[in-house]
């Protein structure tokens, strides 16, 4: 299987518009971004940070449950380690499992030393809750439910107050450039309107990942998985992009936005029940709701089928305190349509979450492409391998990010460059008159084909399905797409489902997140590898390769 797409989504003469020059470039103002950033900076590097959005847009921002980490004295590095690995299903990376959970106090004592204000216990040490998969509570957090909102309030306080990083929101990063498969740049366009370039031999991915794929997300509408299409077009390996993790509870209220409606009150005692009142989890598994991601996922799929019912309903009237006073966002949020979170059944559903998949890298964070590294959810980095453990991923921003930021600055920022070539190229079609892309038909198209087809559950004959539709599709806006934002990330959307469904095709057994009602048992467990190659008429084209999960990844 293989797929080909243009280089570059514009073509741009490289003289003709303004360069900023830079120690480093990040792409993307979440946990990882920032943390990469404050880290570089303190080293003495000059950084850029660019964010399509504003700085406070991201992931994080939206994250409610909290940060894992071993904090406590019943809790060890060796159970968080060992947890961690058995959500995975066989595909963590042990070494870089032990790396980040390690790491985990000092990301707190160093958010804590940036102003962070995380819940504390009536004497006065870090109030810390259990999640799905985790033995003991660990899980640090902010105002109950608003622990990423905390974390984004203190590092881009830090970013932005810090004398040798210069932000740019509203800044659309298009394309990686490259020399000789090394990096030169990043391609933006600016808030002004203008194409910009962003010059610099150390580039950081952090955008974030992809939920805007799917028809039913907790994502923001900026998760258009722009960093793993951008690192797939420059030549970056791209690994598990068929592992994305559902969460098994977002607030469904026909017609609105989905909301995330966290772990943490399943973990203080919220249960699950279908429309009959009826709990279901402890026949799924031992741990009934506190059970991993994917299990409580699949289960409150099942029994909305069962029960021909739209959602399910999660109960918080035996929790053990208030849950207003507990869970203030989320009852403020169920408060505006009506529902009262301590009388009245929550509805909720499963949607896409987390991208587990994405740019290969190593422990070092750094990509296959020198002076490319990738870090937070675009990155594939070995901690979750099949299924993330809930509150890993705030986990592993601060110590995968803090990690590039140090990789990048004990680096040589000052090596030769050659200039790249004057002119990217775009390959263009002319449309016939009274052709026009509906980007907004295709958007809603393709979210509803991967909910379908390469959702929760998955099989041969809908995949091939679904590999027709989006091939087709993605041929034709490669051909037409405008110069405009909307359209680029179509192509960024287009171009990771294909690439999820190439990796979900080709997995032909159930592990984790990734479940085959044709092929339920487990196989070895291998890594899906989708290795691109430069082509030529400026055309990169991508072939998936399958590896045993004991290969690693060794880059510079």
């Amino acid at each position: 299987m293989t797929m080909h797409c243009d280089r570059h989504l514009v073509e741009v003469d490289l003289r003709a518009i303004p360069a900023y020059r830079f120690d480093v470039v990040i792409v993307g103002g979440g946990v990882a971004g920032d943390a990469a950033a404050i880290t570089a900076a303190n080293e003495g590097k000059t950084v850029a940070v660019v964010a399509k959005s504003s700085l406070s847009n991201s992931n994080t921002n939206m994250a409610q449950g909290g940060m894992a980490a071993v904090m406590t004295s019943g809790d060890s590095f060796e159970s968080h380690i060992n947890d961690t690995i058995a959500v995975g299903m066989g595909l963590c990376d042990p070494a870089v499992v032990k790396q980040v959970v390690t790491g985990g106090p000092e990301a707190i004592e160093h958010l804590l030393a940036l102003g962070a204000e995380f819940d504390k216990t009536p004497d006065g040490e870090l109030d810390c809750s259990r999640e799905g998969g985790h033995r003991h509570a660990r899980v640090v957090h902010a105002n109950g439910d608003a622990t990423g909102r905390e974390i984004q309030r203190v590092l881009t306080n830090a970013v932005t107050g810090h004398d040798l990083i210069t932000t740019f929101s509203n800044t659309f990063a298009l394309d990686i450039v490259t020399v000789g498969g090394e990096a030169y740049g990043v391609v933006a366009k600016a808030s002004s309107g203008n194409l910009v370039l962003f010059s610099s031999p150390n580039i950081i991915l952090a955008t974030g990942g992809g939920g805007q794929l799917y028809r039913e997300t907790t994502n923001p509408t900026i998760a258009t998985a722009d960093g793993v299409a951008m690192a797939f077009r420059a030549g970056a390996t791209i690994r598990d992009p068929e592992f994305f993790q559902f969460h098994p509870t977002c607030l469904y209220i026909a017609g609105a936005a989905r909301v995330l409606i966290s772990e943490i009150l399943r973990g203080h005692g919220g249960v699950l029940r279908d429309r009959y009142g009826k709990r279901f989890m402890h026949n799924a598994h031992p741990d009934a709701e506190l059970a991993p991601r994917d299990v409580v996922s699949r289960a409150v799929f099942r029994q909305m089928i069962a029960t021909k019912d739209t959602n399910v309903y999660l109960d918080l009237s035996d929790v053990d305190g208030d849950p207003h006073a507990m869970f203030p966002g989320i009852s403020k949020i169920c408060g505006f349509f009506g529902i009262d979170i301590a009388r009245n059944p929550v509805p909720v559903r499963p949607g896409a979450h987390y991208m587990i998949g994405g740019i290969h890298v190593d422990k070092e964070a750094r990509t296959s492409i020198p002076g490319v590294w990738a870090v937070g959810e675009c990155a594939s980095s070995g901690l979750h391998g099949a299924n993330r453990m809930g509150s890993n991923s705030l986990l592993e921003g601060m110590v995968l990010g803090r990690t590039a930021g140090i990789s990048v600055a004990s680096g040589d920022s000052d090596r030769h460059r050659h200039r790249p070539e004057r002119i990217l190229r775009r390959k263009l079609d002319e449309a016939p008159q009274g052709i026009e892309l509906g980007i907004s038909d295709l958007v809603y198209s393709l979210k509803s084909l991967m909910w379908r087809e390469v959702g929760l559950e998955r099989e041969e004959k809908t995949l091939t399905e679904a590999q027709e539709h989006l091939s087709f599709w993605f041929d034709a806006v490669m051909r037409l797409a405008p110069a405009e934002a909307r359209a680029w990330e179509l192509v960024n959307m287009l171009t990771v489902a294909n690439l999820a469904t190439m990796g979900a095709k080709e997995r032909r057994e159930s592990r984790g997140v990734h479940y085959r009602t044709d092929y339920p048992e487990l196989e070895a467990p291998t890594h899906t590898i989708i290795s691109p190659c430069e082509m030529a008429d400026h055309c990169v084209e991508g072939a998936v390769t399958r590896v045993s999960s004991e290969n690693t990844l060794t880059y510079g």
